[in-house]
């Protein structure tokens, strides 16, 4: 293996054990992206990030992938 691919690993295995530890954080942000996506629709600047929905479709997505993180890392 290459250095490269081996810190890569190393992160890797670094994120899922702090992951481990705070299972609930990656529901959390999603819920606070979905939550800013409702706040950002009273912003009159940013009248464009509410039509797309970005922080909502973001926060939706991030809360599932955290919630089948968690229940594979146990």
């Amino acid at each position: 293996m290459t250095n490269r691919e081996e810190r890569t690993i190393e992160g890797l295995n670094r994120f899922t054990s702090w992951l481990a530890a705070r299972r609930g954080v990656p529901i959390l942000i999603g819920i606070l992206l979905v939550v800013l996506n409702f706040i950002v629709q009273f912003i009159p600047g940013l009248g464009w990030l509410a039509d797309v929905d970005l922080l909502l479709h973001l926060g939706i997505v991030f809360g599932l992938v955290g919630i089948l993180v968690a229940i594979a890392i146990g």
